[in-house]
């Protein structure tokens, strides 16, 4: 099976899982997709007081190799067992998602640009580009509603970890991009464009 690669970065909070969201919605077939947030690596060893002071904003903080390992299975037209991330605890959770292989993969995370060997598994490579503002409000509210965070947790890792490390890893990584997104799936011109390639691609 022909498979078409599709990697969707950005900083936190830009508006990649609406465009991610925004092309599952419009391929024709369900693609299979991977969220690098999903393979932050199992840290049991470590107390909940020592897992909030992680830097899960490194690149580091990721088990990359058991995710280009999933990348190249599915690519490969094997299904695999994805790792689930409890947010709320800050570790990876016992339960596992089946990803079954598609002629179309979409790959979604923030450092995934920053990685190579990533970075070359991709046939498409979409950056979404977002003011560091919006970015910041739609963290605080993601990660406080959503994920069980509090306001001051949230605060904290942003100047400690989230926007170093932006500047140090995601930043830089835009200039792999094949595709830079201003407002990611709300983008309909960018879409448009984005589909059209899929579809030529793969039909």
């Amino acid at each position: 099976m022909e498979t078409l690669t599709v990697g969707v970065a950005g900083g936190t909070g830009s508006g990649k899982t609406t465009l991610t969201q925004a092309l599952l919605d419009k391929c024709a077939g369900p693609p299979s997709v991977l969220f690098h947030d999903n393979y932050y690596r199992r840290r049991d060893e470590l107390t909940y007081e020592e897992r909030e002071k992680v830097n899960y904003d490194d690149l580091d903080a990721f088990d990359n190799d058991l995710f280009v390992e999933h990348l190249r299975a599915l690519r490969s037209s094997q299904s695999v067992e994805s790792p689930v991330y409890d947010f709320s605890i800050h570790n990876r959770s016992d339960r596992t998602t089946l990803v079954e292989p598609s002629p179309v993969i979409i790959v979604e995370g923030i450092l995934i640009f920053a990685e190579p060997r990533i970075c070359e598994l991709l046939d498409i490579k979409l950056f979404v580009d977002t003011d560091a503002d919006v970015r910041l409000l739609r963290r605080i509210k993601r990660d406080v509603v959503e994920r069980g965070r509090t306001l001051q947790s949230v605060e904290d890792q942003y100047i400690g970890t989230v926007k170093p490390m932006h500047e140090l890893y995601v930043e830089p990584s835009k200039r792999n991009a094949d595709i830079i997104i201003p407002d990611g799936g709300h983008n309909i011109v960018a879409m448009d464009m984005v589909l059209n390639r899929i579809q030529r691609d793969v039909g």
